[in-house]
């Protein structure tokens, strides 16, 4: 019993000293419209705690927004007898449809690669990519592809030292969402980390919906496409007759 007490007695500085993420967003979800050009998230909050601050290493921050996960195909082409040709293909089991990082401080300085590697938290980390063809030597390059095309249309992105963090209490961070969304439910998720090691996660859903034209005609192109293809062939012969009749109108006579 004696034992029990002392056990308890010695856990309890480090229960009463937990640090926790109380969470805020300027909006819990994004609606996707003909007119939507991109939108921008607000993430804001506060670490809740039981006790002063613990002496040591400062409180660093980390903020993800995740999007759905996709598999994707990735080929390789070569130049072969003048023309191009695919010579290989890997299938990227799982990859992020969007996803975005910022930080409190530089990236090797606010988490260690163990932790990386137990949460998941940089771009890499978030793609799986279990196996590959036998005679592809080098499927990590099909990986590093994605990973580039998605970081130069702006769906991958790191942004160091993006969190202001005041006090080791109050932060806030904003990311932009580009146009190019992807529908689905999206995941927030915050990290406090001290000494590069995760103290506390705190995790958030936001989903991303199309709604009024845009989402009846995704509706209708998925669920009833022979009636969507008919109705795009009466537009596109409708505008082409418009255009003709007008350009007989202004022709001069």
């Amino acid at each position: 019993m004696r034992l029990l007490l002392a056990l308890l007695l010695a856990l309890l500085p480090r229960m009463t000293a937990a640090e926790e993420v109380v969470l805020g967003l300027s909006q819990d979800q994004v609606s996707i419209s003909t007119s939507f050009d991109g939108s921008e998230i607000l993430i804001f909050g506060a670490v809740k705690r039981e006790a002063p601050i613990p002496d040591g290493p400062p409180l660093e921050v980390v903020v993800t927004i995740e999007g759905p996960d996709r598999p994707v195909t990735v080929r390789r082409k070569e130049r072969r007898f003048g023309i191009w040709v695919n010579v290989d293909a890997v299938e990227v089991d799982s990859a992020p449809s969007f996803y975005a990082i910022a930080t409190s401080g530089p990236w090797d300085e606010v988490i260690s690669h163990t932790e990386d590697l137990r949460h998941a938290i940089s771009v890499p980390r978030a793609i799986r990519s279990v196996g590959a063809p036998s005679e592809v030597v080098d499927s990590q390059a099909f990986t590093d592809a994605v990973i580039r095309i998605r970081r130069d249309r702006g769906l991958y992105i790191r942004k160091e030292g993006a969190v202001d963090l005041r006090e080791s209490t109050l932060f806030d961070t904003s990311i932009a969402l580009p146009a190019d969304l992807t529908e689905g439910l999206y995941t927030a998720r915050v990290f406090l980390t001290r000494d590069r090691g995760v103290v506390s996660i705190y995790e958030a859903a936001i989903p991303v919906r199309k709604v009024g034209l845009e989402r009846w005609l995704f509706a209708m192109a998925h669920q009833q496409p022979l009636l969507y293809g008919l109705m795009s062939l009466a537009i596109a012969i409708a505008a082409g007759w418009g255009a003709s009749a007008a350009f007989r109108l202004l022709r001069p006579q």
